[in-house]
């Protein structure tokens, strides 16, 4: 056990670094080139190549991953994103929209190698051993502390702009990361996670309903929440509200972080911590379509005239509370129908419909805004969220693990 919760804690910071890094270069990219007097939807449009190669890494990734092993693709990750942010620190001139984007793209791979290797990660690590109920725990905690420091890496990559410039803030993440990138290479066993036999790379198609169900479900979770964040509610708060970029971006990373500390409580608020319980198909079918109601009830509010922050401002914490606990079930619910053997290619390929739906949000962000306004979004979400709810009638429950925990799991 001590060694299972060493591997864990090394897995998690280097998680951690990464994702500070992460969130930082965001708020670096689009910051710095709104000062260079790009419009929001072209510096939304920067991130297309970052959304679109997660797709084709989450698909190859779990592949590379059940070949070489959990530990070298995480590690690839940390070294392609130290890559990504060396490549913006080149004078302006260099930086064309075709540059700052393949830039992008290997900030993407990055993200969901080491995404998908430490999500899966925590399965290997666990054992076979391990209650549902300690892997919903676990998992919750290094999915939900992502999404917070995420919301950090904002309010870093803000701060290191305002104290030390562009380059220098990108210069400064490099270094730090590629020092993490050192020790997590050096301390965390080889091989983890690496099948026994070569997996055909048509392999990573998964053949369990259970995980294409969930990956569909997935698709439209994360579309829905992408067509009013990326693009259409900072407009909309600087244009409309008249909110400074400062309280723009401090309430967009509040929220992201306090979307984090909920996913990271889930098992508590759910009350599944006992008796080697873990959420089943019940649980994420009633979140979704209880997450279906919030956006539609802020669309109605705006439409309504009701006074717009306060409308957003409650609504959108709401629809948080309750995103953070359909993804915390999600989350759980891929690595508890994977087996242990295949967990590194059913982590990648439902990380790879999660992908999908961001760049499907991405993209329905800027064009719904541009010609439906914030509602207009606000409605296509709900939407999105009520597919969700409706693949998800297909999940089953997870069956009770009823062996009991010791010090030798």
């Amino acid at each position: 056990m001590e060694q299972t919760l060493r591997n864990y804690l090394i897995v998690t910071g280097g998680y951690w670094a990464f994702t500070i890094t992460d969130g930082a270069i965001r708020m670096l990219v689009v910051l710095y080139f709104y000062q260079l007097g790009y419009s929001p939807f072209e510096v939304a449009m920067l991130f297309l190549f970052y959304e679109f190669f997660g797709i084709v890494t989450n698909l190859a990734g779990g592949w590379l991953a059940a070949r070489i092993g959990l530990n070298l693709t995480m590690n690839i990750g940390m070294a392609l994103q130290v890559l990504a942010l060396a490549m913006l620190t080149v004078p302006d001139a260099w930086l064309s929209v075709a540059y700052v984007m393949t830039a992008q793209a290997l900030s993407g791979i990055a993200k969901d190698l080491n995404k998908m290797s430490a999500k899966a990660s925590v399965k290997s690590i666990s054992g076979n051993r391990a209650s549902h109920a300690r892997l919903f725990q676990w998992v919750a905690i290094l999915t939900g502390s992502k999404n917070a420091l995420k919301g950090g890496g904002f309010f870093v990559g803000a701060a290191l702009l305002e104290g030390v410039g562009f380059r220098g803030a990108l210069a400064t993440l490099a270094g730090l990361l590629f020092m993490v990138l050192i020790i997590t290479a050096m301390l965390l066993p080889a091989g983890m996670g690496k099948m026994k036999s070569k997996p055909r790379f048509t392999q990573v198609f998964s053949t369990v309903p259970a995980i294409n169900w969930l990956s569909a479900a997935r698709f439209f979770l994360f579309g829905a929440r992408d067509i009013w964040f990326v693009v259409a509610l900072p407009v909309f708060l600087v244009s409309v509200l008249h909110w400074s970029f400062t309280a723009a971006g401090a309430f967009m990373a509040l929220w992201v972080i306090g979307y984090g500390l909920v996913q990271a409580v889930a098992p508590r608020l759910l009350r599944h911590r006992r008796h080697g319980h873990g959420p089943g198909g019940g649980m994420a079918r009633f979140l979704a379509f209880a997450l279906t109601l919030v956006p539609a009830a802020i669309a109605l509010g705006l439409h309504q005239k009701l006074p717009a922050d306060q409308v957003l401002i409650l609504g959108l914490m709401l629809f948080g509370v309750l995103f953070a606990l359909n993804s915390a079930v999600h989350s759980y619910l891929i690595l508890a129908y994977s087996d242990h053997e295949r967990v590194t290619m059913n982590v990648g390929f439902y990380y790879m419909a999660n992908a999908g739906g961001r760049l499907a949000g991405t993209v329905l962000s800027g064009l719904t805004y541009q010609h439906l306004g914030l509602t207009g979004c606000l409605w296509l979400s709900s939407l999105f969220v009520l597919a969700a709810a409706l693949l998800s009638l297909r999940l089953p429950e997870v069956p009770t693990f009823a062996a009991p925990e010791s010090a030798s799991d």
